[in-house]
């Protein structure tokens, strides 16, 4: 059986006059044994309807009727959220305020956030250029997209859309038809 040895190597450290950032701008890092599992973090519909998600560990049910509701979840129950649940990550269905965006780096999941559209943007999307609404359309989830899909269609039977050529980018970024031709 062969040995493999490796070199080990030891991480650097900048001193404090050697960074550029100021603290408003460097990212804050959460180290694992600095977090509260017990604390209580508040989760944001991202689905457009009613979100349903049942813990395995204690089977308690929490309930969102609709989407930018807000249900407080145990740092805890997020953890196994993510090992049993992935989907609600990967689709964006839970949401977090900027002020729990560490949850996203502490779980591991920030990639599947990377090009989500937080709760409060997500209207601004239909005031954007068709160019513009393809570009962020094409970089959704494929849960924020469905999401987009049902507010799309709320927003042009209640006439709030008007715009052909918004329904239109909407229509070829989504890939479906939002009105009947």
């Amino acid at each position: 059986m062969a040995t493999t040895t490796r070199k080990r190597t030891t991480a650097k450290t900048a001193t404090p006059a050697a960074k550029t950032e100021t603290p408003a701008e460097a990212p804050v890092k959460v180290k694992p044994q600095e977090v509260d599992l017990h604390q209580y973090i508040p989760v944001r519909n991202g689905f457009n309807g009613m979100l349903i998600y049942v813990s395995s560990r204690t089977g308690e049910a929490f309930r969102w009727d609709s989407f930018g509701d807000e249900q407080d979840i145990e740092l805890l129950e997020l953890r196994n959220a993510k090992n049993t649940g992935k989907e609600f990550f990967i689709n964006n269905w839970f949401m977090f305020d900027e002020d729990y965006d560490w949850v996203l780096d502490y779980l591991g999941v920030r990639n599947y956030y990377r090009n989500a559209v937080n709760v409060e943007g997500f209207d601004e999307i239909f005031q954007k250029t068709p160019a513009e609404i393809k570009k962020v359309v094409k970089e959704m989830s494929d849960g924020q997209k469905k999401s987009l899909m049902y507010r799309s269609k709320d927003l042009i039977a209640s006439g709030e859309i008007d715009s052909r050529k918004v329904i239109a980018a909407l229509e070829e970024a989504l890939g479906i038809d939002l009105i009947e031709k």
